[in-house]
C-alpha cells in the first residue's frame, strides 16, 4: 500500500468498517435511487434502466446500439435484451444503418417522444426527494462522474 494511502486510514479494523467503504456508499445509495425511481417510472411504463436509454435518445435520438450501450456504460448483451423490450413496447425502431449494415441504429417511434413530456416531472420528484439544492445535486453528480472517469481509466491502465 503506498505511503500515501497507509496515513490516511486508521487502523486495519478501520479501513474494513462498512460504512467506511465508499464502494458501499456508492452501492447502497445506487439501490435507494433505484428503489425511489421504481414508482415514479411504473405510469411511464419503463423500468430504471429502461428510462436511462430513453434519456439518452431523448436527448440524441439516432445513436447506434453500440453508441447506446457506451454512453450508458453497458455491454451489447445487456442492451439488446432492453431495446427489444423498448421495441415491443413501440417507444423505440430499430434499423440497420443503411451506409453500414454492421451497425444498427436505434431511432424513437411517436410514442418514445411522446412519453418525454409525461417524463418531465421524474427528476423533480428525485430532487425533492434528495433534499438538496440544483447545485448540490449538480456538484455530486460531477464528482461522481469524476470519480467513475478516474476509475475507468484505472481500469484500463496496464497493470504494474
Amino acid at each position: 500500500m503506498p505511503a500515501a494511502h497507509r496515513s490516511t486510514a486508521r487502523t486495519s479494523a478501520d479501513a474494513l468498517r462498512l460504512d467506511h467503504q465508499l464502494c458501499f456508499a456508492l452501492y447502497s445509495s445506487s439501490l435507494a435511487m433505484t428503489k425511489l425511481y421504481k414508482p415514479l417510472l411504473e405510469p411511464l411504463g419503463l423500468t430504471y434502466p429502461q428510462y436511462l436509454a430513453m434519456l439518452a435518445l431523448w436527448e440524441d435520438d439516432g445513436l447506434t446500439v453500440s453508441e447506446l450501450g457506451e454512453r450508458l456504460f453497458l455491454d451489447s448483451g445487456t442492451v439488446t435484451p432492453l431495446l427489444k423490450r423498448l421495441e415491443s413496447a413501440g417507444l423505440v425502431q430499430r434499423e440497420r444503418d443503411a451506409q453500414d449494415e454492421r451497425r444498427v441504429l436505434v431511432h424513437l417511434t411517436d410514442a418514445g417522444r411522446a412519453l418525454r413530456r409525461q417524463a418531465t416531472a421524474v427528476p423533480g420528484c428525485v430532487l425533492d426527494a434528495s433534499q438538496c439544492s440544483v447545485d448540490e445535486v449538480l456538484a455530486l453528480t460531477r464528482e461522481i462522474q469524476s470519480l467513475r472517469n478516474r476509475l475507468q481509466k484505472a481500469l484500463s491502465a496496464p497493470a504494474g
